[in-house]
């Protein structure tokens, strides 16, 4: 499966930008779909994950609250609603179907296909 993201851009703190993660055909292993992202220097992390069949939602920390994970699935699509964005919040952000098709509360998620990356900037 190919994925691919988009949607990043320099946005002022408190903006608000939406990701998309497009997948290349009909999620048929109802596959999980999480967002990761990783800031220069520091490690990926994950931020949020969809289940592939009851789309049962984990959040990291992080972005409870202001981030809004949710999937169309006639247009086989995944999408990361941002809000109230924080400098902090600047990193390349990665879309990735993983092997299981839950989303464990944990985030111990594993990734069975990666897209490409999408540079969120947040700054004034």
């Amino acid at each position: 499966v190919q994925l691919q993201a988009s949607g990043g851009g320099l946005v002022q703190p408190g903006g608000s930008l939406r990701l998309s993660c497009e997948r290349s055909g009909p999620n048929k292993d109802y596959a999980a779909t999480a967002w990761f992202r990783q800031a220069p220097g520091k490690e990926r992390e994950g931020v949020s994950c969809i289940a592939g069949r009851d789309s049962t939602t984990v959040y990291a920390d992080f972005v409870k609250g202001r981030f809004t994970i949710s999937r169309n699935n006639a247009k086989n699509t995944v999408y990361l609603q941002m809000y109230s964005l924080e400098p902090e919040d600047t990193a390349a952000y990665y879309c990735a179907t993983l092997i299981t098709h839950r989303c464990f509360g944990d985030m111990t998620w594993h990734a069975s296909s990666w897209g490409q990356g999408t540079q969120v900037t947040v700054s004034s």
